[in-house]
């Protein structure tokens, strides 16, 4: 297939255009920096620049790419800006959809998140809605993309791995870590993002709908914080005294399509070698 990934500069970006290929597809993958080709090149992508608030930008992309499928993996979260990440779905999104449209492209697979459904101690299914006002902008991207005659919806769960937040590559300051180690919710259900990038491979034979795509073992605050704690060379903090309870997050779908992560487990992937968590000696 032909691909037009949204976002191929990001921390999922960069681990689904050698993936893409790897698989035999052709991919066309986006940045807002010219700087950033060379990153999309040496995957083996064609490397575009577009900025997604640019009508011209947008259509000049499917232009050169004549894509098969839009992946939008689009976020704005290097600065954590709340509002600057909800207008990229709810603008971002209108604005490639309707190019979708313009050009022909019916199947469009986009990133959305797990972790803010109703609070609860069942596993959440992909029937499960968003809660409102949580994440901003999510269920409007959510509804934009079901609309579309092949939607698909991953609700990956937290990442962590080289390129996120959690990486051996955080850098060692004090908000750093505390973004890096900060629980959202008692319950968390996290994904490497490489097993992420592999079950948006997957998904391009998916039928539309919404797909959880996280981990085998949802965790409570005080199990994770100390295990990424030792990873990232840190003192383990202490967990919040008041946190949302959250609601541990069922891949069941997911897996029944094939999808079979390398890490089934964060307590696998925090500690291993090549989950790009672990800081090495000479770092600590």
């Amino acid at each position: 297939m032909r691909i037009l990934l949204a976002g191929g500069a990001g921390a999922i970006g960069r681990e689904l255009t050698p993936a893409l290929v790897a698989a035999g597809h052709e991919v066309w993958a986006t940045s807002r920096s010219a700087a950033k080709g060379s990153v999309i090149a040496g995957a083996g992508g064609h490397p575009l620049v577009m900025d997604v608030y640019d009508v011209a930008s947008i259509d000049a992309a499917f232009e050169a790419a004549r894509p098969d499928v839009l992946l939008h993996e689009l976020t704005d979260l290097g600065e954590y800006d709340v509002a600057a990440n909800s207008r990229i779905r709810i603008e971002g999104t209108s604005a490639l959809l309707d190019a979708a449209a313009g050009h022909g492209v019916e199947r469009v697979i986009a990133q959305s998140i797990s972790w803010v459904v109703a609070d609860g101690d069942s596993l959440a299914e992909e029937t499960e809605p968003l809660r409102p006002g949580i994440a901003p902008g999510a269920p409007e991207l959510e509804q934009a993309v079901l609309a579309q005659p092949h939607g698909v919806v991953l609700r990956y769960g937290q990442f962590y791995g080289p390129g996120t937040w959690r990486s051996s590559q955080t850098p060692a300051t004090p908000e750093a870590l505390r973004l890096a180690l900060a629980p959202m919710a008692e319950v968390s259900s996290f994904v490497h993002v490489a097993d992420a990038a592999a079950a948006t491979v997957l998904a391009l034979g998916w039928p539309g709908g919404v797909v959880n795509v996280v981990d085998d073992e949802p965790a409570i605050a005080a199990e994770w914080m100390p295990v990424l704690a030792a990873a990232l060379g840190a003192p383990s903090p202490e967990v919040p005294a008041s946190l949302p309870h959250g609601r541990p997050i069922s891949n069941a779908l997911a897996r029944s399509r094939g999808f079979a992560p390398r890490f089934a487990s964060w307590r696998e992937g925090f500690v291993s070698p090549d989950g790009g968590v672990v800081r090495s000696a000479t770092a600590l």
